[in-house]
C-alpha cells in the first residue's frame, strides 16, 4: 500500500501550511513532510503509542523507504510527533484531509454522485472517574472542577464558535474535568462512558472518506446527515444523487431534506423500524 500512496500523493504541501509556526532560532527541526508521514504510519498500520513506532521504523525496511530513511539515519524522538501536533493545530490535519480527498477526485477514484454514511463510537481519553455532577455543590471541592469552570468561562469570553452546547439530560448534569468535550454516552447493556461519534460519508466507487465529523458521543447520526453532504460537495466538487445509509438517518427532516435537494434517499424509516422493538413486545 506504501508503494502506491508514495508516488500518488505529494507531502510537500504541508511545507506551506505550517512555514508560519517555525521560528528562525532554536535546532533544526524535522522536516514537516516526514512527521506528517510518521503520523500516517502510525494510524495506518494501528501503532499502539509514538514511542512504540519509533522503535518499529528501523525494524521495517518499506517504513524506512516512505520516509526517505537509511538503514543508517538516526530516527525522531516520539516527542516530535506531539509538539508538531500542538503547533500545527486541527487546520493543518484538516487540510491535508481535504488535499488528500481532491487528489483522488483528480485520480479518478471518486465518483461523488453516490455517498455512503455511517458512524462509529469512540471512547474518549478519558476516565469516568473524571466525571462530576455540576448540579452538587461537592464539585466545588474538586480542584480539577474549578480549573475546568475557570478555563471554560476563558474559552467563552474569547470564543465566536456558535456550537450548541451538550443537549442530553446526563450531559447538562454531568461532565469531565479531564475532557469536558467528551460527553457520558451508553449504547447497549453496561456503563455509560465518556464518549466521541465520528461520523463519515463514503464514495462508493473506491471506499475513499470523502467527509467526516468528531461530535460528543450523544450526537444522533441522523442529525449530520446535511452536514456530510455538504462537506462531500465541498471537498469533491460534485453534486450527491444519492444518498445511502441505514435506519437510523431514517428521519423525517432527513427525507424531507433530501427531496429538497433533488437526493435519492435510500434508508428505512425509523420510525418504521423501531416499532414493535420496545418494552411492550410481546405484552399484547
Amino acid at each position: 500500500m506504501l508503494r502506491k500512496i508514495k508516488p500518488t500523493i505529494d507531502f510537500d504541501f504541508i511545507y506551506n501550511e505550517v512555514k508560519d509556526k517555525y521560528g528562525i532560532n532554536g535546532n533544526e527541526s524535522v522536516a514537516p513532510p516526514i512527521i506528517l508521514k510518521m503520523m500516517l504510519l502510525l494510524i495506518f498500520y494501528n501503532v499502539r503509542s509514538e514511542r512504540e513506532l519509533v522503535l518499529t521504523i528501523p525494524e521495517r525496511i518499506d517504513w524506512l523507504w516512505f520516509l526517505d530513511y537509511d538503514l543508517d539515519d538516526d530516527i525522531p524522538n516520539h516527542s516530535v510527533l506531539s509538539k508538531a501536533r500542538a503547533r500545527w493545530g486541527v487546520e493543518a490535519f484538516k487540510t491535508f484531509f481535504e488535499r488528500i480527498v481532491w487528489q483522488s477526485v483528480q485520480a479518478g477514484l471518486v465518483d461523488g454522485s453516490e455517498l455512503f454514511m455511517d458512524s462509529s463510537m469512540v471512547q474518549a481519553d478519558a476516565s469516568n472517574n473524571s466525571v462530576v455532577n455540576k448540579q452538587s455543590l461537592k464539585r466545588y471541592l474538586n480542584t480539577s472542577y474549578q480549573i475546568l469552570e475557570s478555563r471554560l468561562e476563558e474559552e467563552q469570553k474569547f470564543s465566536d464558535s456558535d456550537q450548541q452546547s451538550k443537549s442530553g439530560a446526563a450531559n447538562r448534569k454531568y461532565i469531565s474535568t479531564t475532557d469536558p468535550d467528551a460527553s457520558v454516552t451508553r449504547r447497549g447493556k453496561g456503563k455509560s462512558k465518556l464518549k466521541y461519534q465520528v461520523h463519515r460519508g463514503v464514495d462508493q466507487k473506491c471506499e475513499v472518506i470523502t467527509a467526516t465529523e468528531v461530535t460528543p458521543g450523544e450526537v444522533h447520526e441522523s442529525h449530520r446527515l446535511e452536514s456530510l453532504v455538504d462537506n462531500h460537495e465541498k471537498n469533491t466538487e460534485i453534486t450527491v444523487e444519492t444518498v445511502v445509509a441505514d435506519s437510523k438517518y431514517g428521519s423525517l427532516e432527513n427525507y424531507l431534506a433530501c427531496q429538497d435537494r433533488d437526493i435519492q434517499a435510500h434508508f428505512s424509516s425509523l420510525e418504521q423500524t423501531q416499532q414493535g422493538s420496545g418494552t411492550k413486545k410481546g405484552i399484547f
